[in-house]
């Protein structure tokens, strides 16, 4: 019996008891792909534990003169990962089965439908649990901020500083052009801190008029507006305990900059339409692509919450500025993307490689992502050659043919640094994308309203867009 349990399978169950009638109905209900062994003398139990680690154990207590706790007990110690299913078990044993891995109990007629129930049940709920640490495990591998690509000097400083504030429950600014990372690298400090069980909200503040973007913040309760008719629990409410990630911070009308100031300093706030103060406890991280004091000075951003905000700060530099891992991130989400369009791509080809380093990203690492994927979904060979690559740079002036769009901007000349980066940013994104917005949109991961507010910020129009014409 023992040499037929050590054969390689990938289900092993063990009926511990004395009938061997219920040991044929297990037998019949596991089928060919589980092996099943029979214990039916307990002195017998340590020498089939000690031999084979079973998935699960079909445990009937009915030994004549056995202490059903000492069987119990046994099992614990020489297999403590093995899973009980207990038949008929006695009363008395009830309240002391917590402490032992039972995943059900089952009464008596033992028939073939029951066991084949438990069985399903618990394979299913396995294979479930095993997926769900496989992706927790994939999870914290993600967010290691040893296994993040760096290589040049400033962001391995970045991820320095990172990984040290993770331990910290202080408030963070992160400050970087559109499409460094800053959310990434903000779930990065969630998942590496002391609230990592605990939720991780994100809010894009660029997205929502100031109406909307309050009642998400900070919920509303029933007819506090026309529509409202039931509450509604604000994002920062449900990360309590957490961490709340607070995306273009600049954004936030200064109503709301005020409201967001008191839950950092209070930790407390006041639903819409409500007058109960409602108390959490967040761990708040913000980000801007702007400059936070060119945005103070122009009356963008409240003083009293910068200060609040930047505790710590980090910036994060353009891809343009950290060449060295420019060729590692585009190898990487080569190998990412192929898996998820099921390609299969060697790399790129030298000449490829060469205008991928020298390009200089002004949409970085998430121009960088769309650009592989385009590739590499034009691409037909095993390597992706310049051909398939659409790298366009960035330009302020009116294309000379006939048939070209025209564009306008009435943008003023002394705009910032920053401010010049992002226009030629949706300028290249336009172009990419024939100047449709809602395409331009997606390749600059914004929504279209948020793309529009920007369009409109910049004063850019083109002769397509027939609200510009009126």
């Amino acid at each position: 019996m023992l040499e037929s349990i050590k054969k390689k399978t990938t289900r092993q169950i063990l009926f511990v008891g004395e009938h061997s009638q219920t040991f044929s109905k297990i037998e019949q209900a596991a089928g060919s792909d589980h092996l099943v062994a029979h214990c039916s003398n307990e002195s017998e139990l340590p020498d089939f534990l000690k031999d084979t680690e079973f998935d699960l154990i079909f445990l009937d207590l009915e030994f004549h003169n056995t202490n059903a706790l000492d069987i119990l007990s046994c099992i614990q110690s020489h297999s403590p990962d093995s899973n009980m299913i207990v038949i008929n078990n006695p009363d008395s044993l009830k309240s002391s089965l917590d402490q032992y891995k039972i995943f059900n109990i089952i009464d008596k007629p033992i028939t073939y439908e029951k066991i084949q129930l438990n069985l399903e049940r618990f394979f299913e709920n396995r294979h479930y649990k095993r997926e769900l640490d496989f992706l927790r495990g994939q999870q914290d591998a993600i967010y290691d901020f040893d296994k993040i690509i760096a290589y040049s000097p400033s962001f391995k400083r970045v991820l320095t500083a990172l990984k040290k504030y993770s331990q910290t429950d202080s408030t963070i600014l992160i400050t970087g052009e559109t499409g460094t990372g800053k959310s990434f690298l903000s779930s990065s400090v969630h998942y590496n801190s002391l609230r990592m069980n605990k939720p991780f909200v994100t809010i894009n503040c660029a997205n929502l008029p100031e109406s909307i973007l309050d009642s998400e913040l900070f919920g509303h309760e029933r007819g506090a507006f026309t529509g409202a008719e039931k509450r509604r629990i604000g994002r920062l409410e449900q990360a309590d305990q957490g961490t709340a990630f607070l995306d273009e911070i600049a954004e936030l009308s200064f109503s709301l900059q005020a409201k967001l100031l008191r839950i950092l300093e209070e930790k407390a706030f006041e639903r819409m339409g409500g007058n109960k103060t409602i108390y959490c406890d967040i761990r708040m991280i913000a980000s801007t692509n702007k400059n936070p004091e060119t945005e103070i000075e122009q009356g963008n951003l409240r003083e009293d919450l910068y200060y609040r905000l930047n505790v710590l700060r980090v910036h994060i530099p353009p891809l343009r500025e950290r060449r060295e891992c420019i060729q590692p991130l585009a190898d990487f989400l080569l190998f990412k993307n192929s898996r998820k369009l099921k390609k299969y791509i060697k790399g790129f080809t030298q000449e490829a490689m060469d205008m991928i380093h020298n390009y200089s990203w002004p949409g970085n690492i998430r121009q960088l992502q769309n650009t592989i994927e385009r590739a590499l979904i034009l691409e037909d060979s095993e390597w992706i050659g310049p051909e398939n690559l659409i790298l366009v740079e960035p330009s302020l002036t009116e294309p000379k043919e006939e048939d070209s769009p025209v564009l306008e901007t009435s943008a003023s000349s002394n705009l910032s640094s920053l401010s010049n980066q992002e226009r030629e940013t949706i300028l290249q994104a336009l172009k990419n994308n024939d100047w449709i917005q809602k395409e331009a949109s997606k390749e600059l991961g914004i929504t279209p309203r948020a793309l529009n507010y920007r369009i409109r910020k910049y004063g850019i129009t083109h002769k397509r867009w027939f609200k510009n014409k009126q």
